[in-house]
């Protein structure tokens, strides 16, 4: 007697549940966690600098004390409400950021959105020419290094990057205005601008408080090639701490991609190794790059307070020193939490950018 036994149904005959691939997260749900992850950062950000400020005393004794009577001291720490209890200070603080309201600086008086417009603008022209720079430097010379690979051009370029990532800023910047502006003299030695430019920027209608977009925008020529002239030691000596990092960086992902298949490919086929990396190399190499560019960009924001003391750009990195040494720690408040929102908000930009470009960020 024969017995049959059935075999178990098998996926090609259709009857076994299909099981469903898993694609990783989709491209909409990686956005909205990256945003919704920005709040928390800024949250904590802000939490650390306001307890941390704190450390010391009361605001007003850091700034007035010894300027005041007691009395009238006791009387401005009283009206500011700061012999409340700490939490209470510091729950009111939260609330009052959260609606945009920064307070007052206690040296001049103003309203802590109004000097972070005033100055904010200068800092983020500041970033842009220095970006501008880095990226002008940093990417074709990285190409080169890599065409040049362990030759004398790589060594000596390898030594640059090293150079300009390894130099403090304002000891770079000193050095500038040594250079160009003391001994050749030919660029202006500080300052965003000349103070005839400077009138004239003022008296635009809704200026942006970028100097060089407003004096595009009146058509202004003598104004541009001034600002000009005041930016590019700033710019330069900015520019070059990133485009050590963008050096590298291409150099090291261009020799990583000429060793892909696809590139012994095209060697195999005869073609050159310059139209390898110029053609085929260069484009993948420039991923690290983006992925980056919201770290330095708080490398750029952190180097801006050291060289617009150096240079006198009058920004938010200027005013932060001033407001330090005379211990506003109101005014230190709005600036560094304005610092971490600009921060956050482009590390966001530059991961969706990234996602975008290279699907495998966001699995």
């Amino acid at each position: 007697m024969t017995t049959l036994i059935e075999a178990p149904p098998s996926d090609a005959d259709g009857l076994l549940p299909s099981k469903k691939k898993s694609s990783g997260g989709g491209l909409g749900t990686y956005i909205l966690i990256r945003f919704f992850l920005i709040i928390p950062t800024i949250f904590i950000l802000v939490t650390l600098v306001f307890f941390l400020m704190r450390v010391i005393g009361d605001p007003i004794t850091a700034a007035q004390g010894g300027r005041l009577p007691p009395e009238a001291l006791a009387q401005r720490i009283h009206d500011a409400g700061y012999d409340r209890p700490i939490l209470i200070q510091y729950l009111e603080y939260v609330g009052q950021v959260a609606t945009g309201n920064f307070g007052t600086t206690i040296t001049d008086r103003r309203p802590v959105v109004e000097m972070l417009a005033t100055f904010g603008a200068a800092t983020l022209e500041l970033a842009i020419n220095a970006l501008i720079v880095a990226l002008l430097v940093g990417i074709p010379l990285g190409l080169i290094a890599a065409y040049k690979r362990d030759k004398a051009p790589d060594a000596v370029l390898r030594f640059f990057a090293i150079l300009c990532y390894a130099t403090p800023v304002f000891f770079a910047g000193l050095l500038m205005k040594l250079t160009f502006s003391v001994w050749l003299g030919w660029l202006p030695v500080a300052g965003r601008a000349s103070t005839r430019t400077e009138l004239a920027m003022g008296s635009l209608a809704a200026p942006t408080g970028i100097y060089w977009l407003d004096a595009l925008r009146s058509g202004n020529m003598a104004a541009l090639g001034d600002i000009g002239a005041h930016s590019i030691l700033p710019a330069v000596t900015l520019g070059l701490l990133t485009a050590g990092v963008f050096l590298r960086l291409v150099r090291t992902n261009v020799i990583g991609t000429l060793g892909k298949d696809y590139v012994e490919a095209g060697r195999s086929r005869g073609v050159s190794n310059f139209r390898l990396v110029t053609k085929h190399a260069y484009k993948p190499a420039l991923i690290p790059i983006i992925t980056v560019m919201g770290l330095q960009i708080a490398l750029l924001l952190g180097g801006a307070v050291l060289t617009e003391s150096t240079f006198e750009w009058k920004g938010l990195g200027y005013q932060l020193v001033q407001y330090l040494n005379s211990r506003d720690f109101v005014a230190v408040q709005g600036i560094v939490v304005l610092l971490a929102v600009i921060v956050a908000i482009t590390n966001f930009i530059v991961d969706v950018v990234a996602a975008l470009i290279d699907p495998r960020v966001r699995y």
